[in-house]
């Protein structure tokens, strides 16, 4: 399978330069290769708009590029290890096809381009006032066309929906249908962190119907842990929270597939095996974690929501209840931008052992703090909810909440994104797949 995944907003900037205008018109995308188990992903990180004197022919019906411009772009592509997609606009608003002119045009450029970047995967989109359809260049092998912002949009899809919906789940599709349930089942979430709120995300998520997971814990269950960590038991004690996770979900969604990470997100092995997911959830506590996660979720365009809570108590008795969730998406402020990472607690959390030990500003070790299941629970719902508005579309607007139990409020906030930030804007990590080494450690 190949998946091309594209900013959302550069999905509308293809349609406006390409559709509804007199002449076909092209743009070429340049995307870095993700070479993933069952899948190639190109992630897109460029875009190029064809300018009129790079066109050879030109009309309502065909659009063909000069044979030196289509040279410059091989070459680029060879000299960083870059996929090339060409797009082009057809007339109309059906919903638009390869024609056996396009066959026979992307024949000739399948060889150039296997000459000049060999070993490289191409594609070629259509797109019309009827959607998108997309292939691998000169074959008839079909892509995935998704589009990832504040809402991720499949705009093309290789299966469609097929099959019927089991019984457990009807009240779900009268609320979301069977598009949308169907298409919870095809997802693969990662979730970080197993504890408190990543075992109550683990438990919905099964719920809903979701049946790819990637589990990421490095720890195992503590008595402490119990009172809180959903579906653990005494005997339960000293397994690792990915495996009590995974017999979790399968005890709800016996067909389930669980990867089992037992690691640090901090590390490079582990953070990659996030790589193949459709969406993550961030049930960390830790400030490297978090740092780690939203490169990933910028570079690789893999929306994600974090979560956290804090309840601030003082000789046993709680003086305040605080939540907190965030998406993290192209066209979103992250956690930098949004001043929530402390560089300091970063600089501890990518440290090894011996490395903290010898650091002179490290004294003692963190209280752990006080947490309880309801006020997990009411964090991770809200997350949940924010999870479906991104990927099948229940209607709900805001990427960033804010709860307080003491008024009680909920409200949304916003923040400004930094043009120039190193995660989440186009001069950082944005849309740079592999070609960006991840800002972890290798131990």
């Amino acid at each position: 399978m190949i998946e091309l995944r594209f900013q959302d907003g550069d999905a509308s900037r293809i349609i406006g330069e390409l559709v509804g205008r007199e002449t076909e018109r092209c743009a070429i995308l340049l995307a870095s290769r993700i070479a993933l188990p069952e899948m190639d992903r190109l992630v897109v990180s460029r875009i190029d708009f064809p300018a009129d004197e790079d066109y050879s022919d030109r009309s309502l019906i065909s659009a063909q590029l000069k044979p030196d411009y289509i040279a410059q772009i091989g070459k680029r592509a060879a000299r960083e290890d870059l996929s090339a997609i060409l797009v082009h606009s057809h007339p109309g608003s059906a919903p638009p096809e390869f024609s056996e002119i396009d066959d026979d045009g992307e024949a000739h450029l399948a060889r150039f381009l296997s000459v000049r970047a060999p070993g490289t995967v191409h594609g070629a989109v259509v797109v019309s006032a009827g959607g998108w359809c997309a292939r691998r260049l000169g074959q008839t092998t079909p892509m995935r066309v998704v589009s990832v912002g504040p809402r991720l949009q499949v705009l093309f899809d290789i299966d469609g929906v097929s099959g019927s919906t089991p019984l457990r789940f009807d009240r779900q599709v009268r609320a979301l249908g069977s598009a949308g349930q169907k298409y919870l089942e095809s997802l693969t979430v990662a979730i970080v962190g197993l504890g408190g709120t990543g075992s109550i995300a683990a438990e919905q998520l099964a719920h809903l119907g979701v049946r790819n997971f990637i589990l990421v814990d490095p720890d195992r269950i503590e008595t402490t842990n119990l009172n809180r960590v959903v579906g653990a038991h005494v005997s339960d004690v000293n397994r690792y929270k990915t495996d009590v996770a995974a017999d979790m979900i399968t005890r709800i969604t016996s067909d389930a597939v669980c990867k089992r990470v037992v690691g640090d997100v901090t590390r490079t092995a582990i953070a990659r095996e996030l790589r193949t997911a459709d969406f993550i959830f961030s049930c960390t506590d830790s400030h490297g974690s978090r740092a780690v996660i939203q490169q990933v979720a910028y570079q690789y365009l893999i929306p994600c929501v974090d979560m956290g809570s804090i309840i601030t108590a003082r000789a046993g008795q709680i003086a305040g209840i605080h939540c907190r969730v965030q998406a993290l998406a192209p066209g979103l402020p992250c956690f930098t931008c949004c001043g929530l990472l402390d560089s300091e607690e970063v600089r501890r959390d990518m440290m090894n052992a011996e490395e903290r030990s010898r650091d002179r500003y490290i004294q003692g070790a963190h209280e752990p703090a006080p947490a309880v299941i309801s006020i997990n629970s009411t964090v991770t719902s809200m997350a949940m909810t924010m999870f479906l508005a991104m990927m099948v579309g229940v209607p709900s607007v805001a990427r960033h909440l804010i709860y307080d139990a003491r008024p009680p409020s909920l409200r949304a906030v916003s923040f400004t994104s930094n043009p120039n930030c190193y995660v989440c804007s186009p001069r950082g990590v944005l849309a740079r797949g592999d070609l960006q080494p991840l800002f972890t450690r290798d131990d």
